[in-house]
């Protein structure tokens, strides 16, 4: 029987409850298959409309630089936490743009061999008005995926 290697996993984090509750399976996998762990927050820029169907970025680079460097220094924070509970491979990742084809881009990039990510379960209207960065995920990764729904 082969066997399956599962070297590197890629874990979104967009810090809500539902992330968290993803990052603790990764990390658990992670400490299973002696893999190596990168968290990966993508700041999202919001679109603000204007008059005449035109979109203007509501936030400068030096805000996005700066929400980037919080968020880093929180992934930090987390790996820190994890490594306290033996999750010792952990690095991080901070990006902008939009948040599926980050996490794609990225598991490209590292090659990772799993991305771990939450669902926060939204279905009808808002489902069908922002669609779900998961569902996106799943359909276009480059490896597989292991969606956590929150409990």
């Amino acid at each position: 029987m082969n066997t399956i290697t599962c070297k590197q996993i890629l874990c979104p984090v967009d810090f809500s409850d539902c992330s968290d509750y993803a990052m603790r399976y990764a990390a658990l996998l992670t400490q299973k298959l002696e893999a190596h762990l990168t968290l990966l927050h993508v700041v999202a820029p919001i679109l603000v409309p204007l008059p005449g169907d035109a979109l203007m970025p509501p936030m400068r680079q030096a805000d996005l630089a700066d929400i980037a460097d919080a968020c880093r220094e929180r992934l930090t924070r987390t790996a820190g936490d994890l490594a306290e509970k033996g999750v010792t491979r952990v690095s991080c990742l901070v990006t902008n743009g939009v948040p599926y084809l980050e996490i794609i881009r990225a598991a490209e990039e590292l090659h990772a061999d799993m991305i771990v990510m939450g669902t926060h379960g939204r279905s009808g209207l808002v489902h069908l008005m922002i669609g779900s960065v998961a569902e996106r995920v799943v359909r276009k990764a480059p490896c597989a995926v292991l969606t956590v729904k929150h409990q």
